[in-house]
């Protein structure tokens, strides 16, 4: 690729030059100071593995992608296809501008809109909503789903200087962003300030060369500051709300999920830590590994953050193709940097593609969501949209911004200082206090130096982990490591009857569905893998889905529960042990009226829900010992492989 050849002496004839030229150019700001400038020519590709990071000699180069929604079909998920392109922006030219300089070189006149408004109404999208929870969570698709619309809008001004304005007003009144950017390429302006770092990974210390640090940063729960702005007693609300903090850890899990996937040390997570932004607060988690991974790579192993999607992710995908009613777009896709580093290898940054306007053929689009869960209430689902898209559309200055109440009289007046919630004893306090339900595995460093010397119980053991569409099976098949195993993942359509009888143990895996449903393919093979095992007496362990299939071949009832189980954590006895433990299950096992089978140990509670069964050579359990939800995870895991293998 070339240079685009667009250089100037300041940021305005910079930019004056850029909107002359019809050239394509990507404004970022990443830090409180500057701005940086790319240009260089775009090309579209087909696949993450097709970005060129190095050119026809071998070296590498710095990339900018637009990774559409629909990239997801790499992973085998299913999406509504419009056809946008994977749009890289082979950067020739990098410039770093003071942000001040550049600031005063923005146009600032307003943008008209005409025509604007959600593209399908308040109460159809509450009908989705309450469709969403009773045919989809209600039948144990998943625990939660991300459903989106549009506000769209009439735009007649020039796309690039409509752009530059909303660029400038986001410099100018929002903070807290992660990214702010604007990346103009032929026919597509998209203008944003994304408050989530979906993925990096970065070389250099304490890395070895060829190795990088995979960081995500899983944000949810939405709190819209009230007119006058936020306070710590409205905050604190939000915090102690049920809904917002399991929404927040079944998006940790989600992303554990990936980063046990793309790291060899399974992912330690940090926090939780608040997002302060200037019309909405939200709460987060960092998760840390290590990975020696391509970088293209490692953003095909977590498309997308299940922030905008949902969980488990490739149910999720169908569930969205189900229920929205048009394509996304880039709509929770990321904008991927790739920077060459001295190794050889690349840098990647990318933030998830929300809060973010596009602008094509003069039309304005502003995708939203909202976090469906067991527990949702419609009409708050739709406020979250509304909140969401006057957050940007307040942000770009497309309508009235609030104004901080000790301002409000004063035109004149300079604007308060920012209030940092986050310094509050007492909202420092109710963060901290949820890292009480959650498990120490996860929150302390795992196979550190100080490990090395830990016993591995299970060592040189093999294990095949089958995998039936939950990758719940890589943070499980992390924690068998943990314990010694030497384990392989196999996708439940890929695990061959050869494999599932020669493995020393068969972990059968968690996975969406009703495990009654005999006419899914994936339920027949399950139900073929337990009973495989169970047969010729060898070992195995059932979770979730698969304690279901196992509980129904040996004479338990199956079915639904009054209220679904996703995200929630309950101590229950495990054959004589208290244990904390998540679960994710709309279906359960339920003692029959004859009682057990002979030789099967049951631990159920007083209902008659089954939590765990034990009998010669198995072992399974209905929740996810993997979960951070589970704080008596590990132990029990390590319990129950080791009475299967016994």
């Amino acid at each position: 690729m070339t240079d685009a050849g667009v250089h100037a002496d300041s940021p305005a004839s910079l930019l004056a030059d850029l909107v002359a030229s019809g050239a394509p150019f990507a404004l970022l700001a990443r830090d409180e100071t500057t701005v940086e400038v790319l240009t260089g020519d775009v090309v579209d590709v087909d696949l993450l593995a097709d970005i060129p990071l190095t050119d026809a000699a071998g070296t590498g180069r710095e990339v900018l992608a637009l990774v559409p929604f629909r990239q997801v079909v790499e992973r085998g998920f299913e999406c509504h296809d419009d056809g946008a392109p994977l749009r890289c922006l082979v950067v020739g030219d990098h410039q770093a501008l003071p942000r001040e300089a550049v600031l005063a070189a923005l146009p600032a006149d307003a943008v008209a809109l005409t025509d604007a408004g959600f593209d399908i109404t308040d109460e159809a999208y509450a009908d989705i909503v309450r469709t969403v929870i009773a045919e989809e969570i209600g039948r144990g698709e998943g625990a939660n789903f991300v459903i989106r619309r549009d506000f769209t809008a009439s735009v007649a001004a020039d796309p690039v200087t409509a752009g530059l304005t909303w660029f400038r007003a986001l410099l100018e009144h929002e903070r807290g962003a992660y990214w702010t950017f604007l990346v103009s390429t032929p026919g597509h302006v998209a203008v944003g300030a994304s408050p989530e770092a979906h993925v990096s990974a970065q070389g250099g210390a304490p890395a070895a060369p060829g190795t990088s640090t995979v960081t995500m940063n899983p944000i949810s729960g939405t709190f819209r500051h009230p007119a006058g702005g936020a306070s710590v007693a409205t905050l604190t609300e939000f915090l102690s709300s049920a809904k917002e903090t399991e929404e927040l850890f079944m998006v940790v899990d989600e992303e554990l999920k990936m980063m046990s996937a793309v790291c060899s040390d399974g992912g330690r997570i940090t926090g939780p830590h608040l997002k302060e932004m200037s019309r909405l607060t939200h709460t987060e988690y960092m998760l840390r590994g290590t990975s020696t991974m391509d970088p293209r790579d490692i953003l095909r192993e977590t498309m997308f953050a299940p922030t905008v999607t949902g969980s488990p992710m490739q149910n999720a995908c169908t569930v969205i193709t189900r229920h929205e009613r048009t394509p996304r777009g880039y709509y929770s896709g990321v904008a991927a940097l790739f920077t060459p580093r001295e190794d050889g290898g690349h840098d990647l940054d990318a933030p998830i593609l929300i809060r973010t306007a596009y602008l094509v053929d003069g039309r304005l689009r502003v995708p939203v969501g909202a976090t469906l869960v067991r527990h949702s209430d419609p009409y708050g689902e739709v406020g979250e949209t509304h909140g969401k898209a006057a957050g940007v559309l307040g942000a770009i200055g497309a309508v009235a911004r609030d104004v901080v109440a000790e301002a409000a009289d004063d035109e004149d007046a300079p604007a308060p200082a920012p209030r940092r919630l986050s310094d509050d004893p007492g909202v420092i306090e109710l963060l901290a206090a949820r890292n009480e339900r959650l498990a120490p595995f996860w929150l302390n460093p795992q196979d550190s130096p100080q490990d090395a010397g830990r016993p591995r119980p299970f060592a040189g053991v093999g294990a095949l982990v089958v995998d039936a569409e939950d990758r719940f099976t890589t943070m499980l098949a992390h924690q068998l490591r943990h314990l010694g195993f030497d384990v392989e993942i196999a996708h439940w359509s890929q695990a061959t009857p050869e494999a599932v009888a020669a493995a020393p143990l068969v972990v059968a895996g968690p996975g969406p569905g009703d495990p009654r449903d005999d006419g899914a393919a994936r339920i027949a093979r399950m139900r073929e893998i337990v009973g495989t095992r169970v047969d010729a007496g060898t070992p195995l362990l059932a979770v979730c889905l698969s304690h279901q299939i196992l509980a129904d071949r040996l004479g338990f009832d199956l079915a639904p529960l009054r209220t679904p189980h996703q995200g929630l954590q309950k101590t229950v006895d495990v054959f004589g042990r208290p244990a904390s433990i998540g679960f994710y299950n709309t279906f359960t096992a339920r003692m029959p009226g004859a009682g057990a089978p002979a030789g099967v140990e049951v631990a159920a509670d007083a209902d008659g829900d089954v939590y765990a069964l034990r009998g010669a050579s198995f072992a399974s359990v209905q929740g996810h010992l993997e979960s951070i939800l589970s704080r008596d995870g590990l132990a029990t895991l390590e319990s129950l492989v080791a009475h299967a293998l016994r």
